[in-house]
C-alpha cells in the first residue's frame, strides 16, 4: 500500500480505503465481511469508512464493524483509521435527520456504542442541511473534537461556498477541517467544476466515493444487465433506464483503453482518480476479499499519458 498525507495535516491515508456502505449490513454474511476486512488490513488498507445509516438495516454496518473489533481487530486500533458520519435520515421523528446539534450529538454517541469505540478518527457532517444554521452544525463538530469523541472532522457533499464558510468557522475555534468527501469518478466530474480550487486553497484532503459509479465503470454492464447486479436487485441508486445504449457504447470504448493499459475498466477507473494530485484516497467497496485484492492492483499503474486522458474525456464527452 502507498499512503498520502491528508491535506495540511500529519495524518496519512491509504490510497485506497475500504467503504462499508454496501456488503456489511445484516443481510450480508458475517464471515465474508470479516474476511474482507482482515484481508484489507493485511494489504495495508488502514482506513475503514462508515456512516450511521450504512447497512441495511441502518446502523448494522457499524454494529458488524464493532463485532469485528471485538473478534480481534481491536488489538490493532492504533494502526487503523475509522471514520463515520451523520446527516441523513437515521431514525424516525424530527431529531433523526439533518444537521442539528441534537441529532449530531445523539448520532455520534449511538455510533460509538455500536462500533464499541471510544472515539472516531474522523467524523463527518454527511451532508449540508440548509434548514439548520451552519454555525449550529459546525459548533457540534467542534465540540465533538474538543470532547474527544473524534480526532478530526470532515465535510461531505457540501456546496463549495458553504464548505469554505464552515472551514473558517472551525479555524476561529482552533479546529481545522481535515477532509472533504464527495462523489467523483470518470462519469461524474462535479468536484472539478466547483470544489478542487477550494480544497487546494483550504489545504484539505479529498476522498472520493462512488469511484466506479455504482458499478457502471466495471465490466458488469457491458453486455446487458445481469440478474444478480445492483440494478436488477435494488434499483435504488442506479436504475435500468440509466443503462442506455449510448452509455454502454462509451463504457465499451473506455474498456478498450483499460485493456491497452493491461487493466480492467474498474482498475483503470480507480487509477484515473489516484493519478490526480487533489485526491488523497479513493473509497472502494468490496463484496469479497478477492474483489478487494483486484481493486488494489490499481495502485500499481496510476500513470496516464496525455493522449489517454484526452481519449477518456473525448469518449465521455468532456471535450
Amino acid at each position: 500500500m502507498k499512503y498520502r498525507f491528508c491535506g495540511n495535516s500529519g495524518l496519512q491515508l491509504p490510497m485506497i480505503s475500504l467503504g462499508m456502505w454496501h456488503n456489511f449490513g445484516d443481510c450480508d454474511k458475517y464471515s465474508t465481511m470479516k474476511d474482507t476486512v482482515w484481508t484489507a488490513f493485511d494489504m495495508g488498507v488502514t482506513h475503514f469508512d462508515l456512516a450511521n445509516n450504512y447497512g441495511p438495516l441502518p446502523g448494522s454496518a457499524e454494529t458488524n464493524f464493532g463485532r469485528m473489533l471485538a473478534d480481534g481487530l481491536h488489538t490493532h486500533r492504533d494502526e487503523i483509521i475509522v471514520s463515520s458520519k451523520a446527516g441523513h435520515l437515521m431514525w424516525d421523528g424530527p431529531y433523526g435527520d439533518g444537521g442539528s446539534r441534537k441529532y449530531m450529538m445523539a448520532s455520534i454517541n449511538q455510533s460509538l456504542k455500536r462500533t464499541r469505540l471510544e472515539y472516531f478518527d474522523i467524523f463527518y457532517s454527511h451532508r449540508y442541511c440548509p434548514e439548520t444554521p451552519l454555525e449550529e452544525t459546525v459548533q457540534a463538530l467542534i465540540d465533538i473534537v474538543k470532547q474527544g469523541k473524534a480526532l478530526y472532522v470532515g465535510l461531505s457533499k457540501y456546496p463549495a461556498d458553504v464548505a469554505a464558510e464552515a472551514c473558517c468557522l472551525m479555524k476561529e475555534q482552533h479546529v481545522r477541517c481535515l477532509i472533504y468527501q464527495d462523489r467523483y469518478n470518470m462519469l461524474s466530474r462535479k468536484p472539478e467544476e466547483s470544489h478542487i480550487s477550494f480544497l487546494e486553497k483550504e489545504r484539505l484532503g479529498f476522498i472520493a466515493f462512488s469511484p466506479l459509479a455504482q458499478g457502471l465503470l466495471t465490466n458488469r454492464y457491458l453486455h446487458g444487465i445481469p440478474e444478480d447486479s445492483r440494478v436488477a436487485k435494488s434499483g435504488v441508486f442506479l436504475h435500468r433506464e440509466d443503462i442506455t445504449p449510448e452509455l454502454v457504447s462509451k463504457l465499451k470504448e473506455l474498456d478498450k483503453i483499460a485493456h491497452a493499459r493491461n487493466q480492467s475498466l474498474a482498475q483503470m477507473s480507480l487509477s484515473w482518480l489516484l493519478a490526480k494530485d487533489s485526491v488523497t484516497s479513493v473509497i472502494a467497496g468490496a463484496s469479497s476479499s478477492s474483489q478487494l485484492i483486484d481493486s488494489l492492483k490499481a495502485i500499481d499503474n496510476i500513470e496516464f499519458s496525455a493522449t489517454e486522458l484526452h481519449e477518456i474525456d473525448k469518449i465521455i464527452g468532456i471535450v
